[in-house]
């Protein structure tokens, strides 16, 4: 009877052995160890992007949303960039990000912000009609074109538009 346990630790391989010693009439632990062979990590070289570069990406998908019309019909009209996911270069001369975006159709709302103590209300929305999308778009870098550009409602689970270039 003989159970064994294999553990890798690192670049060492440990089989430890537990048999019934029929001699000694008790259970023997025999440690044995061998090299593995690994391959090295595989190192991705992708180029850097500076952070105005990527600001002049978002700067040109945000224009090519705010006029395009099914855009504006669908989503409503870009209001602001929220907060920037991320940038980078996939591929040798693509820059792509992605950031979330604030969204408002065409009427701001009945509704707005009260005032204390029952003096009213004030002329400040309350921010219905408004949605918050995460836009994900290439550039071509030599061109400075939209590629391809996708904005996702409620962070993805919901529908999704994609815009026709």
């Amino acid at each position: 009877m003989m159970r064994c346990l294999y553990a890798l630790l690192g670049h060492v391989a440990c089989l430890l052995c537990l048999s019934f010693s029929e001699r000694t009439n008790a259970f023997v632990i025999r440690h044995v160890r061998h090299r593995v062979h690994s391959r090295p990590p595989a190192r991705l070289f992708m180029a850097q992007v500076s952070e105005k570069e990527a600001k002049g990406g978002i700067d040109k998908v945000v224009a090519a949303l705010r006029k395009d019309k099914s855009a504006n019909s669908e989503l409503g009209r870009l209001d602001k960039v929220t907060i920037v996911l991320g940038y980078g270069s996939p591929s040798p001369g693509t820059l792509a990000v992605r950031f979330n975006a604030s969204f408002r159709k065409a009427d701001t709302g009945l509704s707005s912000i009260p005032l204390p103590f029952g003096l009213g209300q004030s002329n400040v929305s309350e921010g219905r009609g408004s949605m918050v999308g995460q836009v994900k778009a290439s550039i071509d870098a030599k061109t400075g074109k939209v590629s391809s550009c996708s904005v996702f409602r409620d962070l993805g689970y919901g529908r999704a538009f994609n815009l026709k270039i």
